[in-house]
């Protein structure tokens, strides 16, 4: 079974790497892009055969370890 995670700054937290490819696209002639927010995906293989089972694990180990729940929010796709 294969797990999806991604994860984004939380809302109002400050993105600097998003703000500076904001600035780099409009550098490049790309006007009219006001914002940009940058995140990370991350995939994992896993030996768990219960979609069920396979989100709470996954959905842990975001708690734990993929998301700093501070300042990041994250949503689990089970395939």
């Amino acid at each position: 079974m294969k797990a999806r995670v991604h994860v984004m700054l939380k809302n109002g937290v400050l993105d600097p790497q998003g703000e500076a490819v904001r600035h780099a696209l409009g550098s490049l002639g790309f006007d009219g892009v006001e914002g940009v927010r940058q995140g990370k995906v991350i995939e994992l293989d896993l030996a768990e055969t219960d979609a069920d089972k396979a989100r709470a694990n996954v959905t842990e180990m975001c708690e734990k370890l993929l998301a700093n729940t501070v300042i990041e929010s994250y949503s689990v796709e089970i395939a």
